[in-house]
């Protein structure tokens, strides 16, 4: 259908089809929307997004005559048969919305940013839940207010320019400088093409912690295919003489920003530095390909801690959640509760069901 007039739509981007390499599109993308999300993050691109949630992603877009103005990309769980969970997906940060560049004027821009975010809640489908992250970039949620939804303020670390080096070292504390120059005294940091060691690293870390991964290692492995099929990820690992494993990194890039995905480390060799020194590999490799860097958090204190002492600088983003279902809502207080008294067993039943990714 050829769109001739300022439309509003929500298209279908997902179709099963016969299974394909990973460097095939298993689904029919719209050029136009393919070619929007392109300048986007990472996260929001469409091999991702089925990567992470087979089938279970979609879009909604805002057109302006035949031109794309704004797509929100989302992921979603049916729960119980009937309740739909809009939700970040597995091994994803930011999502939408994603709005077209203006330069109106600034009263102008803020109702243009007014008309489309409405037009694409307008055009999301019906759902119990909804909880996404923003990506820094947007500043304004003030049109998903007067949509109803709240809204929680979050920190991230990024370095927005790392062409200079020497100026981010400066910025560096001195326990981290330390550790990095003893660190590299004994140990060299490799890039690896499978992301086998690295999940064993990342096991290790949680077992430490008396927690599972926090993921599917399934779903890291199939994304793992298409960032590798892409040139989109980069597996840094600080070994030492003896091929150990000491800490490594799962970096994953677009085209401005490298973006510290997942870190791990061997909880009995935490003690050599090398946690340090793959970080800093991580900037260097930012420098070197002129992106910025972004730690994707965090605000878990003791890591927080540490990625602050990089000197990289605060940045927030929004936390955006509405839920439409007093069910629902019930149900995911009455989970909360429930598991932090230790009431549930592994799985959760019923309240497992309803709760979903945790909030």
């Amino acid at each position: 259908m050829e769109l001739d007039q300022s439309v509003i739509e929500r298209t279908n981007l997902v179709a099963p089809v016969a299974s394909v390499g990973c460097t095939q599109p298993r689904w029919p993308v719209d050029g136009r929307v393919a070619a929007f999300l392109a300048d986007t993050c990472v996260f929001c691109q469409p091999w991702w997004l089925e990567a992470v949630a087979p089938d279970r992603w979609d879009v909604a877009v805002a057109m302006r005559g035949h031109e794309v103005a704004a797509v929100w990309p989302y992921a979603y769980r049916i729960r119980l048969r009937r309740y739909r969970l809009i939700e970040i997906p597995e091994l994803t940060f930011y999502l939408g919305p994603w709005l077209r560049p203006s330069s109106a004027k600034y009263a102008r821009r803020l109702a243009e940013e007014k008309d489309l975010i409405g037009e694409l809640v307008d055009a999301l489908p019906p759902f119990a839940v909804f909880q996404q992250w923003l990506h820094p970039s947007v500043g304004n949620w003030l049109p998903l207010y007067w949509k109803g939804f709240s809204q929680t303020t979050r920190y991230t670390y990024r370095y927005e320019a790392t062409a200079d080096l020497d100026a981010i070292w400066a910025e560096v504390r001195e326990n981290i400088r330390t550790d990095i120059r003893k660190a590299a005294k004994q140990l060299v940091v490799v890039e690896e093409t499978d992301p086998i060691r690295f999940l064993a690293l990342q096991r290790a870390t949680f077992a430490r912690q008396g927690l599972p991964l926090p993921f599917s290692a399934d779903t890291l492995q199939r994304l793992d295919r298409e960032c590798a099929a892409r040139r989109a990820r980069t597996i840094l690992v600080a070994v030492d003489s003896r091929g150990r494993a000491h800490s490594a990194v799962y970096l994953v890039s677009d085209r401005r920003t490298m973006y510290s995905l997942l870190r791990a480390s061997d909880p009995d060799l935490r003690a050599s530095g090398a946690g340090s020194l793959v970080v800093w590999e991580c900037i260097r490799r930012a420098a070197a390909a002129g992106k910025a860097f972004d730690f994707l958090g965090s605000w878990v204190e003791p890591i927080e801690r540490f990625v602050r002492a990089f000197g990289a600088r605060q940045t927030a983003f929004f936390e955006i959640g509405k839920a439409t279902s007093t069910v629902v809502r019930g149900y995911r207080a009455l989970y909360r509760c429930c598991r932090g008294a230790g009431l549930l067993s592994r799985g959760g039943g019923v309240l497992g069901a309803i709760q979903g990714r945790d909030s």
